[in-house]
């Protein structure tokens, strides 16, 4: 259902998200990753492409990943990238592949009894010492349907013990926007180590 809700949503998503500024994103991940340039970074849950066509400007190997076809569609036409078409919960990835991933707004539709083993499959994809960003909107672990989307909205204790049971090391944590209460800083960010 959230896929379809994606995909049925496409145009007016893209028209709401292309101009939002996520540099302090984009920063934290290239900033982590100790490999040399080019780095080869998966964009998971790509939506339209506003980062994969970011990330090849700076001369990186972006590659996305999402479920809708709708974005896949638009992120292979607006970024000129590799977009693969798979769902979160049967991804098929290459190990040892990325030096980081690019988890924007993405891993919290993955249902809690999932997220382990998902997380795990993206450890294995990412080189030795690779970067995972993670950006998620956060709560006290509520989990349900809302507005045709699926949620998990975890604290950070929570969003912690997940990453740490797969493998990641913490590198950083911190609330978006940058410069608000944290009250109007609906989304936590992170950075990880495998």
């Amino acid at each position: 259902m959230t896929i379809a809700y994606y995909d049925r949503m496409a145009e007016a998503y893209w028209d709401g998200t292309r101009d939002h500024d996520v540099s302090q994103n984009y920063a934290s991940l290239l900033d982590a990753i100790e490999n040399d340039p080019p780095y080869s970074i998966l964009d998971l849950g790509c939506g339209p492409g506003r980062d994969l066509r970011h990330f090849r400007s700076l001369g990186h190997n972006a590659v996305g990943l999402d479920g809708s076809k709708e974005f896949v569609a638009m992120a292979r036409s607006y970024s000129g990238c590799e977009v693969l078409h798979q769902d979160f919960l049967a991804m098929e990835l290459p190990e040892c592949r990325f030096d980081g991933i690019f988890a924007n707004a993405s891993l919290f539709h993955v249902p809690s009894q999932e997220l382990p083993r998902v997380l795990r499959e993206l450890h294995a994809t990412l080189k030795p010492r690779g970067v995972l960003f993670s950006s998620n909107p956060h709560g006290h672990s509520e989990e349900g349907w809302s507005g045709g989307r699926y949620g998990a909205y975890h604290d950070l204790e929570t969003w912690r013990r997940f990453m740490l049971g797969a493998g990641f090391v913490e590198l950083t944590h911190y609330y978006r926007p940058d410069g608000l209460p944290r009250e109007q800083q609906p989304w936590l960010a992170s950075v990880w180590r495998k």
